[in-house]
C-alpha cells in the first residue's frame, strides 16, 4: 500500500532479510515509503518499505528495489525462516549437482 493510501499490485522478485525487488506496473518515486505485504511458507509478512532507484523501466512495467524500514518480530522472524530456507535449497543444490571430490595424487 501505497502512503497516501492507494494500492498497487506488485509482484515480489525476489526478497532477503533486509529488502527485496518488486516488479510494478509503473515505478514509485526513489525515496516513497510504503506497506509491503506478502504470504510465505513461513507466514504473512508486513512490514513498511522504503523504495529505491528503479532499475529498469521497461514496457511490461519496472523492477524497484526496496529496504525494509520497520518490522513486527513475527514479521521478521517468517522472512528470516522463507530466506534461510530458500538458502539452504540453494547450497544443497550447488553442493550436489558441482561439488566433485579432490583426486589425490
Amino acid at each position: 500500500m501505497l502512503e497516501d493510501g492507494k494500492r498497487a499490485k506488485a509482484k515480489l522478485q525476489t526478497i532477503s532479510v533486509t529488502g527485496g525487488l518488486l516488479r510494478l506496473a509503473k515505478s514509485l518515486s526513489q525515496g516513497d515509503f510504503v506497506e509491503v505485504a506478502f504470504q510465505t511458507q513461513s507466514g504473512p509478512v508486513r512490514g513498511m518499505a522504503e523504495m529505491l532507484t528503479p532499475v529498469r523501466a521497461a514496457t511490461d512495467g519496472a523492477l524497484q528495489p526496496f529496504r525494509f524500514v520497520a518490522l513486527g518480530d513475527d514479521d521478521h522472524r517468517a522472512l528470516r525462516m522463507v530466506v534461510d530456507s530458500a538458502a539452504d535449497r540453494s547450497f544443497q543444490g550447488i553442493r550436489s549437482s558441482q561439488w566433485t571430490a579432490p583426486k589425490s595424487v
